[in-house]
């Protein structure tokens, strides 16, 4: 995989996993009607969004560890959560792990020019 679809692969899973993190717990399944505290989960998601789209490597990197707090959180409410907040976090994951393998990729094709 070339660096640009890697690119777009990898920021279209990120922001996906900011916009599903706030309709989540605000409209779609909150742990409460009307909403949840639970919103601000996506805040540590907002911190590398300007890296990863100018394409920096360093945010590329870190934020490729990062991911894998939501992966997990995805994993567990997956099978524990009821309903529809269980299939939620089955697109968290996927979300998660896409972004995981974009990443990779987008690093390791701009390699050669780090």
């Amino acid at each position: 995989m070339s660096a640009r679809p890697a690119w777009l692969a990898a920021c279209a899973a990120w922001i996906g996993l900011v916009l599903l993190g706030v309709a989540w717990e605000l409209w779609l399944a909150p742990l409460r009607p009307g909403g949840s505290w639970l919103v601000l989960k996506v805040v540590p998601l907002l911190l590398p969004l300007m890296g990863l789209l100018h394409g920096r490597r360093y945010t590329f990197q870190w934020s490729s560890l990062l991911v894998w707090a939501y992966a997990v959180e995805g994993s567990v409410r997956a099978l524990s959560d009821p309903g529809p907040s269980a299939r939620l976090a089955v697109l968290e994951l996927a979300l998660a792990l896409a972004f995981f393998a974009s990443a990779i990729a987008y690093l390791r094709a701009t390699k050669s020019r780090a």
